[in-house]
């Protein structure tokens, strides 16, 4: 028997391939070399390649209306801060009296009458100001006062009750003021003793309380008529003129309060003797 042939050797097999991820890693690599470079260099003159930054988004705002004057609130009011104290108060021995603020301080102030020879009428104020003026009357009733507001641009009043007249002060500027009539006189209201009138009294009118110069007149010995006269005070308190005179009343009884109102010195609720200094005895 003869020997089995031996197994033919394999032939030559398929030529195998390089990798390819390699070539493609460099490619990446000078790419982002390249990139680095054009981000990077400079110019000749050293500055730097400009860089883009995102554009910011505008904000947005919600338009403002205009306002409109009227619709501006007014600045509220403020109180004045007084008369500046000066002198040195009510005299020793007067009569004072609180009574309503005649400086624009918004407190009450005071009122005094002294008496004897110099007998004057005083306001001190809540502020510390002290202002007086000399009573030249030969009236030997003793003085009586009444302090009050008068009129829309509310002018403090002063009212003294001397029997046969009354005589009329303003507070202008910190001082008492007589007011001067249509002469250029003091004015002054009769109390029944010149047949011009017979009182003074405040009647309210439009508001505010008006000044008027009061006469009741009996025709038959027992009933009265009686008429008011206004009184208009003019430049802040430093002149006083005669308005209108209206007849209020007839044939009213002698206790009428029409007739006896107009037969005192009042200022609205306010009496003089009642409701104000009085001149102290002597």
């Amino acid at each position: 028997m003869s020997a089995p042939a031996a197994p033919a050797s394999p032939g030559p097999g398929p030529a195998r391939r390089a990798p390819w991820w390699p070539w493609a890693v460099a490619v990446v690599v000078l790419v982002g070399v390249v990139v680095a470079l054009l981000l990077t260099r400079g110019s000749d003159d050293g500055t730097a390649a400009p860089t883009t930054s995102p554009t910011p988004t505008p904000a947005t705002t919600t338009p403002t209306a205009p306002t409109s004057p009227s619709a501006t609130p007014a600045a509220s009011p403020t109180a004045t801060a007084g008369c500046a104290p000066t002198g040195d108060g009510p005299p020793a021995g007067a009569d004072v009296r609180e009574v309503v603020d005649v400086d624009g301080d918004g407190r009450p102030d005071q009122a005094w009458l002294t008496g004897g020879a110099d007998r004057r009428i005083g306001i001190t104020t809540a502020s510390g100001a002290t202002f007086s003026a000399a009573i030249d009357s030969a009236s030997p009733v003793p003085a009586s006062a009444v302090v009050q507001r008068v009129q829309a641009d509310a002018i403090p009043v002063v009212l003294v009750d001397l029997g046969r007249e009354a005589r009329l002060w303003s507070v202008v500027d910190c001082g008492l003021v007589a007011p001067t009539n249509a002469q250029g006189q003091a004015y002054t209201f009769d109390r029944g003793f010149a047949g011009q009138g017979t009182g003074v009294g405040c009647t309210q009118d439009g508001g505010a309380l008006r000044l008027a110069g009061l006469d009741a007149v009996s025709a038959d010995g027992g009933t009265f008529t009686v008429t008011r006269t206004w009184v208009d005070l003019g430049d802040g308190g430093r002149t006083a003129r005669n308005g209108a005179a209206v007849q209020v009343a007839t044939g009213a009884a002698a206790d009428d309060p029409v007739v006896t109102t107009a037969q005192q010195v009042s200022c609205g609720d306010l009496l003089a003797g009642r409701d104000g200094p009085v001149e102290p005895a002597s």
